[in-house]
């Protein structure tokens, strides 16, 4: 019975002789045709081949490469062919955890042509630790020497990105060279001339949005066919322009023709993940390109930009009156809050507006505003009215349902609730040093606001920690007549407080036409 075997042909870069980006290259051609010569020869019954072109070895998400090892863990071949160990991998890691380990356990024996590499021969092992040795000390000389080559590109004023920012493409003749692309430098301009006009950046983002201008990423890879992905991308949101998406274009010098790069770096050639590098040390060439914005409009933009500029103040602790209760009637997602410009006389309103067309306009929601004294004034009026009906002779009878929440059920649901806010403070910790590593925020920008964050992430682990404790501690369900009584007691009081909301009210709906519907945790026969 003839052994099953599985080729596998890799290249790492990029080929001359490569007329298409969808052209598979000659080395990976060249390499097919020598393993199944050798297939042939040995007596062995293909299964199948696995390609990986330009994939570096260092990593093992390969598409081929996991393909081939999601199908030796499933038995369906018994040997694993490749020109070379290094076409396999270059990092001893991997050697150890498939050669040594994990292809042993599968009953699959690995082969090299050209180093001689065979798993069935025990002898052949240290030989095969040596290689891989050695090949991961070429891949980080190679690191470094690649790194200095484009620090020296760079300092250069030659472009190194992927892709070319929004507005520019790579010249043909030279892809190191930016050049403006008609379609999207208009809509650049347009954005800067905006912004100068007064229009805020969640107005302008609904002004593209609404008139169908496709947002950055998509006309990368729908107009000008670039295999393009923005990890800050969210499902179901890629078609409407967003604040951050605004912003960064408005603060973004390559539109005045120069360009600030090696903003953050590879922490290791072993790994993919990055890591910010200092200010100083950025790299700011002037004068390298055809500029999209004259400078004198840039900087009158920034000007703008840093006198708008105002602290986000996340109150995490200190929760709005209507948190987690308020919601749009018609879209059903929370509503979010906005002041109305200041008076003469320095008065202003704390309103609410549908969050959906805060961020999008009506393109996908109406504003749905309110202001909280009018809300606070409809919902104390309408619990006062409940309160004379519950509270009034004989009435106790009459209340058909309660959502009564015990103590130790209270306990869970605080909890769940901190441990979303630390999530959410995470990511924004996360996102804030995203933003400083692409020149969004300065040195002490980020320092300040890392700062911010870390403090609360330290007051809500301390509180998560607290009601871990209390938790664990025995709970009593709450009685009718203890709540009656707290029921009673709120209304004693002419203000509306967090605590009445939290303990009577599960949600509150404001609809298109003004009408506020409000559901309590309790419901009268």
């Amino acid at each position: 019975m003839k052994l099953k075997a599985a080729i596998y042909c890799r290249l790492s870069k990029e080929d001359l002789d490569k007329e298409y980006e969808e052209q598979e290259s000659q080395s990976i051609i060249n390499q097919t045709m020598m393993l199944l010569d050798y297939v042939e020869k040995n007596g062995f019954e293909l299964y199948d081949i696995y390609k990986d072109d330009d994939y570096s070895g260092l990593y093992d998400d390969r598409p081929g490469f996991e393909k081939l090892i999601h199908d030796a863990e499933a038995r369906k071949f018994d040997v694993v062919i490749s020109k070379s160990q290094s076409r396999f991998t270059r990092n001893i890691e991997h050697l150890e955890k498939y050669l040594h380990h994990d292809f042993p356990l599968w009953g699959i024996r690995f082969i090299s042509l050209v180093d001689n590499v065979d798993t069935a021969v025990k002898g052949n092992k240290k030989s095969r630790q040596i290689n891989a040795l050695i090949n991961e000390w070429y891949c980080e000389d190679l690191s470094e020497s690649i790194r200095a080559s484009f620090k020296i590109k760079q300092q250069k004023g030659q472009f190194l990105g992927s892709s070319a920012p929004y507005g520019y493409v790579k010249s043909p003749k030279d892809h190191h060279l930016l050049i403006p692309d008609p379609y999207a430098a208009g809509i650049v301009k347009r954005i800067f001339y905006m912004y100068l006009s007064g229009i805020g950046k969640n107005k302008i983002g609904c002004i593209l949005t609404e008139e169908g201008v496709l947002i950055p990423s998509e006309y990368k890879r729908r107009v000008l066919h670039v295999n393009y992905h923005n990890a800050n991308e969210k499902y179901g949101e890629n078609s409407r322009w967003s604040f951050q998406t605004i912003n960064t274009i408005l603060k973004n010098e390559v539109y005045i023709g120069h360009l600030v790069q090696n903003k953050c770096v590879k922490q290791s050639y072993k790994t993919k993940g990055k890591k910010a590098v200092p200010e100083e040390k950025w790299i700011r060439v002037e004068n390298t390109h055809e500029p999209i914005i004259d400078e004198q409009t840039f900087l009158r933009v920034q000007k703008m930009l840093a006198e708008r500029h105002r602290e986000t103040n996340i109150q995490i602790l200190n929760e709005g009156l209507f948190a987690r209760r308020l919601f749009c009637g018609d879209c059903g997602k929370p509503m979010t809050t906005y002041y109305t410009k200041r008076k003469k006389n320095g008065e202003r309103h704390k309103c609410y507006i549908c969050g959906e067309y805060k961020r999008f306009g009506n393109l996908y929601c109406t504003s749905h505003n309110i202001r909280e004294d009018t809300l606070k004034e409809i919902i104390l009026k309408d619990l006062q009215q409940q309160a004379e009906v519950i509270l009034s002779i004989g009435s106790k009878g009459r209340i058909r349902e309660f959502k009564c929440i015990s103590d130790s059920e209270n306990r869970a649901y605080k909890l769940k609730k901190l441990n979303e806010e630390l999530e959410k403070i995470e990511n924004y910790k996360t996102k804030v040093f995203e933003n400083f590593a692409d020149g969004l925020l300065n040195k002490s920008e980020y320092v300040k606001m890392k700062a911010s964050y870390d403090n609360i992430e330290a007051k809500l682990r301390q509180s998560i920690h607290k009601c871990k404790v209390e938790q664990a501690e025995p709970g009593e369900k709450i009685d009718f007549v203890s709540w009656l009584e707290n029921f009673s007691d709120n209304f004693n009081v002419k203000e509306l407080t967090r605590e009445m909301v939290l303990n009577l009210i599960d949600s509150i709906y404001i609809f298109k036409d003004d009408t506020v519907e409000v559901n309590y945790k309790f419901s009268i026969a």
